[in-house]
């Protein structure tokens, strides 16, 4: 086998990610927890993402729009300005989050681009994965 490419999905592979987005989701659902219990509101918002996948893709813009729309349905569109502010807030708390590289990541990349053609290969949102990868060149 000649292997001249190696791709990398990028957000929790080289970077990490997730637990930004649970932390977020734990400030959404401690926001409405007077609407629904947790684990409805979890389910709810899972639901609404996975629709929303088509418009908006992957990555924390689509994150956030799917919890503001989301606390628009489960408030029957009785969400105050001010909630719809909170709810925003986390999401640019993540969209600011400085990258924090899995460890060993650094050095697997170094040993490998001598060798290969090394791609970020993702899902996720364009901008905000070509500003994370441009600020780790």
């Amino acid at each position: 086998m000649n292997v001249k490419v190696i791709a990398f999905d990028a957000d929790d592979t080289l970077w990490v990610n997730e637990p930004y987005y649970r932390q977020s989701e734990e400030a959404f659902c401690t926001l409405l927890e007077e609407y629904l219990p947790r684990h409805e509101l979890e389910r709810e918002l899972l639901k609404i993402e996975i629709t929303n996948l088509g418009l908006y893709g992957y990555g924390i813009k689509g994150f956030i729009l799917s919890m503001i729309e989301t606390a628009m349905t489960v408030t029957n569109n009785m969400i105050s300005a001010n909630t719809i502010g909170e709810i925003i807030n986390p999401g640019k708390q993540m969209l600011n989050q400085p990258i924090e590289l899995l460890d060993g990541v650094e050095e697997v990349l170094k040993e490998l681009k001598s060798r290969y053609r090394l791609v970020v290969a993702t899902k996720g949102d364009l901008l905000d994965q070509s500003a994370n990868c441009v600020n780790q060149t």
